[in-house]
């Protein structure tokens, strides 16, 4: 594979089709990095600083293992892929993140993430027809801040404030983040994430190498690299806590299983892990639109993550996808734009 250079300018990542014109365009930025730096694929400006937002769970979580937190605690392979979620508020999250609360003899109440309606529709819908009101349990990033409670309490620090960012727990985060996609994480590139945690605006090129790392391990510690292998495995093996029914990270890692993880980020941000590879991708879809990201990203998975990957039904229904109207009727597509699955 050789090294394209960034053109600076955004590219088209997906296109909705109307009938057979174009509907609407949507155009951002690519990143194919190797765990040692090495650019493979730039397309659009890989430089400029972007907000990954919940892209980097997974590296959010390596704490709670390196610290032994998850093993102090017994966490299941459930539940430390909860950890890595942006779940959809279905029964079995709930359950799972109240259950990782629980080994530490606390509840809900400790969680400082939000409240907000399970993302899930179906599972917003009966939580509204049972007469129950949303709790912080049903935030998507419910998982998460239970695994930042869980490493602070096994190192018996007071887990409340554990959101700001000089409380010891986000601190920790916060260098690990450093520490993995080589750039600096300070006050002048933070912000204020949907959960309330602090998220970093750094190079979609350092969140392409990051997850480079995260999936060989290969220039990482060792105990960082087996931290990152138990999260890999875990996501695996419990696909279904990382977004749930139907979700884009869910379907790809039923589908693939250890061969690829993937992750989405409010605002059209979505990274790829390909530990075969040894490669990071990282796409930022300029307007925010998810559905543009995941098209595209589907279409990189099969260019780059290998033969099963080329040949995964999932990933082209991904690529490519029906749209219908209210009636069922197929009134048109969204699919990658050309030239991104191509090869040569």
């Amino acid at each position: 594979m050789t090294e394209t250079a960034a053109t600076g300018a955004d590219v088209p990542l997906a296109e909705v089709l109307r009938g057979e014109r174009v509907e609407s365009l949507h155009c951002g930025s690519v990143a194919v990095v190797d765990d040692t730096g090495g650019v493979v694929l730039a397309l659009g400006d890989i430089e400029t600083p972007v907000y990954p937002r919940s892209t980097t769970k997974a590296l959010q979580a390596l704490p709670l293992i390196e610290t032994g937190a998850a093993d102090h605690y017994g966490l299941t392979e459930p539940e430390l892929a909860l950890a890595c979620a942006s779940h959809g508020g279905e029964p079995e999250h709930v359950a799972i993140a109240r259950q990782m609360l629980g080994r530490t003899g606390r509840d809900e109440g400790s969680l400082e993430c939000g409240v907000h309606w399970p993302t899930n529709v179906a599972a917003s819908r009966a939580l509204a027809a049972s007469g129950i009101e949303p709790c912080a349990l049903h935030n998507n990033c419910s998982g998460k801040h239970a695994g930042f409670i869980c490493t602070a309490c096994a190192e018996n620090i007071d887990p409340t404030g554990y959101i700001a960012p000089d409380h010891p727990v986000m601190r920790r985060v916060t260098q690990t983040l450093a520490e993995m996609t080589g750039v600096p994480h300070t006050d002048a590139n933070r912000g204020p994430d949907g959960c309330s945690i602090p998220t970093y605006a750094i190079p979609l090129r350092a969140l392409a190498l990051a997850f480079a790392r995260f999936g060989t391990g290969r220039t990482l510690s060792a105990d960082r690299a087996t931290a990152a292998g138990r999260l890999r495995q875990a996501v695996a093996a419990a696909p279904f806590m990382v977004s749930g029914t139907g979700g884009f990270d869910t379907l790809v890692m039923q589908e693939l299983g250890t061969k690829a993880f993937t992750k989405i980020g409010a605002e059209g941000v979505l990274i790829a892990s390909l530990p075969q590879a040894g490669l990071g991708i990282a796409i930022k879809c300029r307007d925010g639109a998810l559905r543009g990201a995941e098209a595209a990203m589907a279409s990189l998975l099969r260019r780059f993550g290998g033969a099963d990957c080329a040949a995964s039904p999932v990933l082209q229904s991904l690529t490519r996808k029906e749209l219908r109207n209210w009636n069922g009727i197929h009134v048109g597509d969204i699919h990658a734009a050309a030239g991104l699955n191509d090869s040569r």
